[in-house]
């Protein structure tokens, strides 16, 4: 069953606090981005935070609760234990181990929440997210959330889970009980988006073929690199050999977009807010592969890219 936000940000960080009271256990990963760090703040619970994407960090952290546990059976009992991810992390365009995590979840019994704000209509062979690309049932997750307000093109947020779960938050989350409904129009234009990627299955396989020539290409450069995930549509382009000083770093990924910008390709720094988030990440340049701009137009791309990577490089010897 799934029901509709309003508001895309208010999806996530109001449907965990929903369930996660001051009394409960949050397990998060660290390179979350800000709407789960808010709704993990709003749920006052005690949380833990394992090291981006690592499960023997993860793993150590439940091993340690389950001790607790041990000690304090009563308390035990009564406490319940939540596990946060993205499916396709926003600040780091990596995708989640979720065979891993659904392996630890069943092992030391945590319910999962899942973020699919980035991963639904991209990841898959039809665009079901990333259960759909690991073979995954999605009743192995106990709730997923995510925006209308990328791949699908709308506005507001989306909860999906049984019947039991989603009939909490019509009363419990506050994203949902005080905000008006989204507006009609705007559910038909994600419906709308949704038919596409039904009807149109040469998209996803397209935008594979998108992701793989954008990497190769930049590839070449020697100067930037990306994240292992070879299937992530959304890219960070971080320094090879960065200086260790963040300052710098930026201003030669700022060098990079203006030589792009001089080339006719808009690029944009990644911005935070660097007071706000609980693990920055590093200086990097966000890149959204869309699979309507075409090979040709992709090819072009990243030769103006590694062209500017180069060239600054060049300046900065």
């Amino acid at each position: 069953e799934t029901i509709l936000y309003s508001y895309g940000f208010a999806t996530i960080s109001t449907a965990l606090p929903a369930y996660s009271k001051r009394s409960d256990i949050i397990f998060c990963d660290a390179g979350s981005y800000m709407p789960i760090q808010k709704g993990v703040i709003a749920s006052r619970s005690k949380v833990y935070y394992f090291k981006h994407n690592d499960m023997n960090d993860l793993e150590r952290l439940l091993k340690e609760q389950e001790v607790r546990d041990r000690e304090d059976p009563k308390k035990a009992a009564v406490t319940r234990r939540f596990l946060v991810i993205e499916a396709l992390y926003y600040n780091y365009g990596d995708v989640a181990p979720l065979r891993e995590l659904v392996a630890l979840k069943k092992k030391y019994k945590v319910r999962i929440f899942m973020d699919e704000s980035l991963s639904i209509g991209v990841l898959g062979a039809t665009g079901r997210g990333l259960t759909e690309l690991c073979n995954i049932p999605v009743s192995d997750i106990d709730c997923i959330c995510g925006s209308l307000e990328y791949t699908l093109a709308s506005c507001g947020g989306f909860s999906t889970g049984s019947s039991f779960v989603i009939n909490h938050q019509r009363l419990s989350a506050q994203g949902y009980c005080f905000s008006a409904s989204l507006p009609p129009m705007l559910s038909v234009a994600a419906t709308q988006a949704i038919d596409i990627i039904d009807q149109e299955p040469e998209l996803m396989s397209g935008l594979l073929e998108a992701v793989e020539l954008f990497r190769v290409g930049v590839a070449q450069s020697g100067v930037l690199q990306m994240s292992n995930s070879e299937v992530s549509p959304v890219v960070h382009l971080t320094l090879k050999s960065p200086s260790g000083d963040r300052n710098t770093d930026e201003s030669f990924l700022e060098k990079i977009v203006d030589k792009a910008f001089e080339n006719n390709v808009a690029l944009t720094l990644a911005k935070y807010l660097k007071e706000e988030e609980l693990s920055l990440p590093p200086p990097s340049i966000r890149v959204a592969i869309n699979v309507a701009l075409g090979r040709d137009k992709i090819r072009e791309v990243t030769s103006v890219i590694v062209d500017a990577a180069k060239a600054v490089a060049t300046e900065n010897s």
